[in-house]
């Protein structure tokens, strides 16, 4: 029972210092306006320019699109578009990565739906009703993908890491410990996965939703202990950037509204203005 509560526990601490730690974000002074154009969001200048170069903009009503925005932040958060662009030989492995955390999400969602369907008297596996087995092969491919991609991935980035003399100057321990713990993670759930197999796999999933004791092996209760301080300490660490980078890329690129008397804008700007720093800090040119 230890290890379901852990489980949970673990799993609840993620979702909240995410929350947490999105909501920090949210209450940040106002950053320093870029202005980089195009903006997705803005229509009739999907291909460059701003209203700002319009004769008496600030009279005239301003059209936004939410859905050119949402499109595309998603090829960058899905996909990684702009390191597919800038750097392509890096885009490889950095996405093998990525996509295989987006598998493992899919794996789990999978094994939950299967636990449902099992809950309320089906049956998941390869000779059942279409349901099941849909779920059962379905989960069997996301599963293998994802653990598959982000031990590959994980060892890649290491490994390029290690040995491109540009890259390996500014990674710091952290940045090599985030990758070694995915890492491990990762190859002990191949090594469950591959012990177990999906039955051993929905059972799991089953016990931590009906919190009935977990009949784990020592090779399963590693992986979970290792699973769950991993979903711990990723809020707290660099890896947040799942959930900082609307705020620290997105927004800083694409925050056009315009700063009108009496507006938003420029409340947040008296508000910045006033605020003191946290830090102090020297320079040559200035003294501390």
């Amino acid at each position: 029972m230890g290890l379901v509560i852990y489980a949970l526990i673990t799993m609840l601490l993620f979702i909240g210092l995410s929350v947490r730690k999105a909501n920090q974000f949210a209450k940040m002074p106002l950053h320093g306006r870029q202005d980089l154009y195009p903006i997705p969001k803005e229509k009739g200048h999907e291909h460059g320019g701003s209203y700002y170069e319009e004769v008496g903009w600030w009279k005239k009503p301003r059209e936004t699109s939410g859905a050119s925005e949402l499109k595309d932040m998603l090829k960058e958060m899905l996909f990684i578009k702009k390191l597919f662009d800038n750097q392509r030989p890096f885009w490889w492995i950095s996405y093998a990565l990525h996509l295989g955390i987006y598998c493992l999400m899919g794996w789990t969602i999978l094994l939950v739906v299967g636990a449902i369907t099992e809950f309320s008297g089906g049956t998941v596996a390869s000779l059942s009703s279409a349901w099941g087995m849909l779920i059962y092969y379905a989960t069997l491919l996301f599963g293998w993908i994802g653990f598959l991609l982000v031990a590959v991935g994980a060892a890649s980035l290491i490994l390029r890491r290690l040995t491109n003399s540009q890259l390996s100057r500014y990674t710091t321990p952290q940045e090599y410990f985030n990758l070694l713990l995915i890492f491990v993670v990762a190859v002990t759930g191949i090594a469950v996965w591959g012990d177990t197999g999906m039955t051993g796999a929905l059972a799991a999933m089953e016990s931590v939703l009906s919190f009935q004791p977990l009949n784990a092996s020592p090779l399963l209760a590693v992986h979970i202990i290792l699973l769950g301080i991993m979903l711990t300490y990723i809020p707290l660490s660099k890896m947040s950037h799942y959930v900082g980078k609307y705020f620290t890329f997105h927004k800083v690129l694409w925050e056009n509204e315009p700063n009108l008397p009496g507006s938003k804008i420029t409340e947040q700007m008296k508000k910045a203005a006033g605020k003191k720093p946290q830090n102090s800090w020297s320079a040559p040119h200035i003294k501390g």
